[in-house]
């Protein structure tokens, strides 16, 4: 494949290489673009004999000689291509345009921009056109309401990746505004701020029954996120669908998409509106709510397309270093494949992503096969009154009580797909055969499985 609007080849790093003129040009595009190190102008793959060397000397040009900063904006890994081993520069789209050489500044001479096949220095024009758009919001250059921050919970999640933060770590991390002020970025990663993530569930359908209000928060960002998805994690439980040849198990939501959902929500906010994100579960779907529009430069193509344009780059870059995020512009493509575009809708101010329940009963009668019952020893005998189905439900409702006994009937009803009345009739008979009993209230309470059943 040769080189396109998107991905440019360079035979080997060398001090002669302008490689910054390159990464700038990407910077400056609406979609970003792709840098490989050791494959020819003719996509014939060479091979870079030090990687590790390549890839040091690669992120120390791109951290230094570039404004503003591209931290966050860029990723360099190592792919093997027919045997050998190339550098691949993965570059975002800059929120922050335009992008100019350090050494020259806002000039034609360190500003470029990407045409066809090639990095084109930027006319003056638009140089000064873009800079008149540069956002000027960004959290990195708000200021903290609080200069008295400590980042305890930051120092520990960077040593537990075997990464050490030195006493230059706020700005070298991009924590501190133009004046030496902690800014907002560092504010949300503190270990005390105001910022708290919430987690609601509901047994209606709507926003009716609130059952739990959960909050996450008033500590850094990087551990409140860890909080969300350990609480999503519980509640995405594993449900038994059981068909005549398996027993199949699975989870409410994609464990993939899901963690992506949470990480995108979190780290792409649009924390100037002072709203975190929320998420919100219900018995057929979680929808995630975060603030926030799509970046002007991008569009809605451009975004199910996998174009990536940081929100936050400082939050995006921390996250890449503690491993919440494993690569740019990866949390998409990701929800997409297990959701599609319809998961998402925009308006003005927020974004919000619904990930629909995703288990569904597989009846024997669609399959066209007899519907397998459980083991005639136990019981001895279906009471005659119970309809046909029936012992295939009280098989899926015993299954799911045992993983979770405070299951709720509006659960009940999305999991076995049936309504509401007769997953009640279907309880009541199972408490008169004394296979199941409830303990406590209605409200509050939680079912148990009888003792023999468990047994058998």
């Amino acid at each position: 494949m040769g080189e396109t609007t998107r991905i440019e080849y360079k035979e080997m790093l060398t001090p002669e290489l302008d490689i910054e003129k390159e990464v700038i040009a990407f910077l400056n595009y609406k979609e970003g673009g792709f840098i490989y190190i050791g494959i020819d102008k003719h996509g014939n793959t060479v091979g870079v004999n030090d990687v590790d060397d390549c890839m040091l000397r690669l992120k120390d040009r791109v951290k230094n000689n570039i404004s503003p900063s591209a931290m966050g904006l860029f990723d360099i890994v190592e792919e093997k291509r027919e045997g050998k081993s190339v550098v691949k520069i993965t570059v975002a789209s800059g929120i922050e345009k335009p992008y100019f050489k350090s050494k020259y500044g806002m000039t034609p001479k360190g500003a470029y921009i990407r045409v066809g096949t090639s990095a084109d220095r930027m006319p003056q024009e638009m140089i000064d056109r873009l800079f008149s758009m540069r956002t000027r919001n960004s959290i990195g250059r708000i200021v903290s309401n609080r200069q008295d921050l400590t980042f305890e919970q930051l120092r520990i999640y960077y040593d537990e990746h075997h990464k050490r933060l030195n006493d230059n770590f706020a700005r070298s991390l991009e924590l501190l505004t133009d004046d030496g002020k902690y800014n907002y970025v560092a504010y949300l990663l503190a270990d005390e701020n105001g910022n708290s993530i919430k987690v609601a569930k509901y047994s209606s359908l709507d926003r009716c029954d609130l059952i739990e209000n959960n909050e996450y928060g008033y500590c850094s960002l990087i551990k409140a996120t860890k909080s969300v998805l350990a609480k999503l994690d519980i509640e995405n439980k594993t449900a038994a669908t059981i068909t005549p040849v398996e027993r199949k198990e699975t989870p409410l939501w994609n464990k993939v998409a899901l963690r992506e959902a949470v990480i995108n929500a979190i780290v792409h906010n649009d924390y100037s509106f002072e709203v975190p994100p929320k998420f919100e579960i219900f018995p057929d779907r979680l929808e995630i709510t975060s603030a926030g529009r799509l970046p002007e430069s991008l569009s809605r193509e451009e975004f199910f397309s996998g174009i990536s344009i940081p929100r936050n780059k400082e939050l995006m870059r921390i996250y890449r270093d503690v491993e919440l995020v494993e690569s740019l512009g990866s949390g998409i493509p990701r929800i997409l494949q297990a959701y599609g575009e319809d998961c998402f809708k925009f308006t003005d101010n927020f974004i919000r992503l619904t990930l629909p329940v995703s288990i569904q009963e597989e009846t024997a009668q669609e399959s066209g096969q007899e519907t397998e019952k459980w083991p005639e020893k136990w019981p001895e005998k279906w009471p005659e009154k119970w309809p046909e189905k029936w012992p295939e439900k009280v098989r899926q409702i015993i299954d799911t009580i045992e993983k979770d006994n405070t299951v709720t009937i509006a659960r009940l009803e999305v999991l076995l797909g049936v309504g509401h009345t007769t997953i009640k009739k279907i309880l009541r008979e199972m408490q008169n055969e004394n296979f199941i009993r409830r303990v406590g209230p209605d409200k509050g309470g939680h079912w148990e499985v009888i003792e023999q059943v468990k047994n058998n």
